[in-house]
């Protein structure tokens, strides 16, 4: 990551010390005021979402106290076993992986972690090779990498943020993306590892769901855009409000204190909100200083040429910079697509696209070092390129569903 960060500046600061050469006097000025700008920037998108982060952050924590993650947990648990076959029905990385992956589709951020590090620590014990990663903890990688999320809050909260009319309307598009990217990613190293994914219950589970999106995506295809988009606003909004009662029926049937636990819940979405400003400044103002200097621009120019050689619609490439900082940076993707919403606008097709990548993977490389650092792995084996292919599905299907949608 820090040469990631360095470069950027780095580069910035090379690209306007060309400008100057070519005789852009005004470009040296240009790449500071960017840099306080995205600093201001990073402050006001942080503390504006205080109040939002603080709202599901309590919410979330009902679930956690309701034991709704563990009770997701058990439904998903025959899926998991069939697709780590090494990992015994009932062992306590079994009940791990169960509960991560849980906590990812509900969107617990917080919570799927920590669970995340829980299960790659029981699966190493059983590891025959250390310091190599095993062939389930490579499935659970990828399953981490591309995992569904069902209530992707984290993007909904940025665009609730920077005003866009109806938050949720990227709902959809993002289902979809999400979805390539974990069968791709699931396909390509069940194939590698040799495992048999013709059973009947995940022929069973893959086909439920794909029969699910072929009919929402049918009706979109059939109904006018306008319809479309108000389709996948209602499919959003719905689920978030079906969500927030399962949380309150889940706590009032587990007797749990839904005032006390929200409260105690919502104090940590405001530290959070806070804890956000040094990455965003960080990110932002690295950001800044590749567009201000000309150097991403020359980047995404050259993509435009390229796409337009081959006759493709070039407006994608708008919201490239997600695309291409997603593997590398959680952070760095954020920043990068808020830069995008700020300069294109929240509801534009580069917007809405942006957003859509954001929530189609996860960050690649972050979770690689964290989760087989954690546990001492230094040889990934086919990892990485798992993950990667799973990124890339997703990050195209986002493209192609943004067109699709708002396009």
């Amino acid at each position: 990551m820090h040469r990631l960060f360095t470069g950027f500046f780095l580069i910035g600061i090379a690209g306007a010390i060309l400008q100057l050469l070519l005789g852009d006097t005004g470009a040296p000025a240009r790449v500071v005021g960017a840099l306080w700008e995205a600093a201001d920037l990073a402050v006001q998108v942080s503390l504006g979402l205080i109040g939002v982060l603080a709202l599901w952050s309590g919410l979330f924590r009902l679930a956690e106290q309701s034991r709704l993650a563990d009770r997701l947990a058990a439904l998903v648990q025959p899926v998991l076993h069939r697709l780590m076959p090494s990992v015994p029905e009932g062992s306590q990385a079994g009940a791990g992986i169960s509960m991560n992956m849980a906590a990812n589709m509900l969107g617990l951020d917080n919570a799927a972690t920590p669970l995340g590090l829980k299960a790659m620590s029981s699966l190493q014990e059983s590891n025959p090779r250390p310091r190599t990663a095993s062939d389930a903890q490579i499935m659970f990688l990828v399953l981490n990498t591309s995992a569904v999320t069902l209530v992707p809050v984290t993007v909904l909260l940025y665009r609730t943020q920077q005003g866009a009319a109806d938050p949720a309307d990227i709902y959809l598009p993002m289902l979809m993306a999400t979805t390539a990217s974990t069968f791709v990613g699931v396909a390509l190293t069940a194939r590698l590892q040799g495992i048999r994914l013709r059973d009947p219950i995940l022929l069973a589970v893959a086909g439920g769901w794909l029969a699910l999106l072929g009919l929402l995506g049918l009706a979109v295809w059939w109904v006018p855009p306008d319809a479309s988009t108000r389709l996948s606003s209602l499919l959003g909004n719905g689920l978030l409000l079906a969500v927030i009662g399962a949380f309150f029926v889940a706590a009032w049937r587990a007797r749990v204190d839904s005032y006390d636990a929200f409260i105690e819940g919502a104090k940590e979405g405001f530290n959070l909100a806070v804890r956000l400003i040094p990455y965003l400044v960080a990110m932002l103002a690295a950001i800044a200083m590749l567009r201000a200097s000309g150097v991403l621009e020359a980047v995404l120019s050259a993509i435009r040429h390229a796409a337009l050689w081959l006759g493709w619609d070039t407006r994608f490439v708008d919201a490239l910079p997600v695309a291409l900082l997603k593997p590398l940076s959680g952070s760095g993707a954020r920043a990068a697509m808020l830069d995008v919403m700020h300069t294109q606008g929240v509801d534009s097709l580069a917007g809405r696209m942006a957003a859509v990548m954001q929530g189609s993977t996860e960050t690649t490389f972050y979770v690689l070092a964290v989760y087989f650092g954690s546990v001492g792995v230094r040889n990934f084996r086919y990892a990485l390129w798992c993950g990667l292919a799973a990124d890339a599905a997703g990050l195209i299907t986002a493209i192609l569903v943004s067109y699709l949608f708002f396009g």
